[in-house]
C-alpha cells in the first residue's frame, strides 16, 4: 500500500535525522566541555598567581559541571535515537550503525517552486488517484443505470422470417429483424435509480475536489516551510560567524587581561548556542524537505 509505505519512509527519515542531529549535538557538547575545561585550567593558574578571584574559579567550575551533564544527556539521547532507527530498519537494537550524513557540515539549500510542487502532487498522490478512479466509476454507473431504463434496440437473426410473419414451415432463408424493448417504469423506479446514481457520482466528485484542495493547501504550506527553513539556516550561519568572531576576541582579550572570566564564559555560551542553532536549522531544513516530498507523493 503506497500511502503506508510513504508513512514508513517518513518515520524512518525522522528517526535518521534525529540521529544525525544528536551526533552533531554530541560533537558540540564535547567541544564545549573542552572549551570550559581549558578555561577552568587557565583560571586555576590565575587564582594561584593571585590575578583572579576564587569567585571566578567557582563560576567556571559550575559551567564545567553543566557542560559535562549536558554531554551525558546528549549521549543518552543519541543511544536511544539510534535504537529507534534500528527498530524501524529491523536491525538488532544494539547494532553499531554509522550514518552517511554524520559528518554533515553544511547542507545545500534547495530550490522551491510552489506551482510545480502542486502539479507534482496532483499527479502523484495515491489518495487522488483512488478518488479520481472512484469518480470515473460512479459517472459510468449513471450511464449504466440510465441505459437499463431507456428503450433498447435488439437485432435478431430469425428463422422463420419475421418479414413474412411467423410461419411454421421452413422457407430456406434467414432474415434480420429488429425488436424494440421498451422498459416499463414501475412507480418511477427508473427515475429514482438514475437520481441515486447521479447523487453518488456528485458525492464522489465533491470528495475528489475537497481532497484536491487539501492537497494543494498542504503542498503550498510545505513549500513555504522549506523556504522559511532555508532562510532560518542562512541566519543561523550568520549567527555562527558572529559567535566565532566574538569568541576569538574574548580569548585574545582574556589572554591580555582586558576581558573578564565572565565575559569569556558568555562568549563560550553564545558560541555553543549559535552552533546548536545551526544544527537545528540544518535538521529543520532536511525535515521540511521530507514533509514536502511526502505532501507531493514523491517520498522515496
Amino acid at each position: 500500500h503506497a500511502t503506508g509505505m510513504q508513512d514508513l519512509i517518513l518515520n524512518t527519515d525522522q528517526a535518521y535525522w534525529q540521529v544525525i542531529s544528536l551526533v552533531n549535538k554530541t560533537k558540540l557538547a564535547e567541544s564545549y566541555v573542552e572549551l570550559v575545561r581549558k578555561l577552568d585550567s587557565d583560571v586555576e593558574k590565575m587564582v594561584a598567581e593571585g590575578v583572579a578571584t576564587q569567585a571566578d574559579g567557582l563560576s567556571v567550575k559550575v559551567k564545567v559541571n553543566e557542560a559535562e551533564m549536558t554531554l551525558t544527556q546528549v549521549e543518552n539521547g543519541l543511544s536511544l535515537s539510534k535504537m529507534v532507527l534500528c527498530q524501524l530498519c529491523g536491525l538488532p537494537l544494539d547494532s553499531e550503525i554509522r550514518l552517511a550524513d554524520e559528518q554533515m557540515e553544511n547542507l545545500s539549500l534547495p530550490n522551491v517552486y510552489t506551482e510545480s510542487n502542486v502539479n507534482t502532487a496532483l499527479a502523484n498522490r495515491e489518495e487522488l488517484r483512488s478518488l479520481e478512479l472512484a469518480s470515473q466509476i460512479y459517472r459510468q454507473k449513471v450511464n449504466v443505470v440510465r441505459a437499463d431504463f431507456l428503450p433498447s434496440v435488439a437485432y435478431l437473426v430469425t428463422n422463420p422470417s419475421l418479414i413474412n410473419g411467423f410461419e411454421n414451415k421452413f422457407r430456406g432463408m434467414w432474415a434480420a429483424g429488429v425488436v424494440v424493448k421498451i422498459p416499463v417504469f414501475h412507480w418511477g423506479e427508473g427515475i429514482y435509480k438514475v437520481r441515486a446514481a447521479k447523487a453518488e457520482a456528485n458525492i464522489a466528485r465533491y470528495q475528489l475536489e475537497d481532497v484536491r484542495e487539501k492537497v494543494e493547501l498542504q503542498v503550498t504550506q510545505s513549500s513555504y516551510k522549506v523556504n522559511e527553513a532555508s532562510k532560518r539556516l542562512i541566519m543561523a550561519e550568520k549567527n555562527m560567524d558572529k559567535a566565532n568572531e566574538n569568541l576569538r576576541y574574548a580569548n585574545l582579550g582574556f589572554k591580555e587581561g582586558v576581558i573578564s572570566t565572565s565575559n569569556v564564559l558568555e562568549a563560550q555560551t553564545a558560541w555553543r548556542s549559535a552552533q546548536s542553532g545551526k544544527i537545528d536549522a540544518q535538521i529543520d531544513l532536511k525535515m521540511s524537505e521530507v514533509y514536502l516530498n511526502k505532501s507531493m507523493g514523491t517520498l522515496k
